[in-house]
């Protein structure tokens, strides 16, 4: 998969930008590659799906950021799955509960399912590296979930971010970035 460089763009209204104080001059824009890194380091991310009602259901999961996509894995009974199947629409938010520092991340797409083998099973050492023993090991937390996948037992799917935000908060320095891809 190719990997597709966003317009990146830093957005006034919601930084500090608007309303300098003094250390704040110069906020800028994060870059892609921090937002990645980010994505990368997280361990838990939430889920935000839509009902057929338009309610939207939010819930955390984990997942994995690899070759330019966000992945994740659902029980094909679990609400997630079943509001995946009628709108593929998304967003995967991850970040640090803090006012005085972090980064938060927001993913938005569609969400596609993947079922070709070999992806799959890239995708599943993505999760392994990622996620170490608490999915290798017999004592992790989600052991057994590569199987699982392979299984057909839980779906795999990849969201391609079709835009992308990050916050950053530093004491009283707070950025609002806007990645379009």
């Amino acid at each position: 998969m190719t990997q597709k460089q966003p317009k990146t763009e830093l957005d006034a209204r919601y930084s500090s930008a608007l309303n300098p104080r003094p250390g704040t001059e110069n906020v800028t824009a994060t870059d892609w590659g921090e937002a990645q890194r980010r994505l990368q380091d997280a361990e838990v991310f939430w889920i935000t799906t839509v009902r057929p009602d338009g309610r939207l259901h939010v819930t955390p999961l984990i997942a994995a950021w690899h070759d330019g996509a966000l992945y994740f894995s659902v029980g094909p009974g679990e609400q997630k799955a079943k509001n995946l199947a009628g709108n593929d629409h998304c967003a995967l938010t991850t970040g640090h509960n803090s006012f005085s520092e972090g980064l938060d991340v927001v993913i938005e797409g569609p969400a596609e399912r993947v079922t070709e083998p070999a992806r799959r099973d890239e995708v599943i050492a993505a999760f392994e590296a990622q996620y170490g023993d608490r999915i290798t090991s017999p004592e992790g937390i989600f052991y057994g979930f590569g199987d699982s996948i392979r299984t057909g037992h839980d779906l795999l799917f990849a969201v391609t971010p079709g835009t992308a935000y990050s916050f950053g908060h530093d004491g009283q320095v707070f950025s609002h970035t806007r990645y379009t891809f």
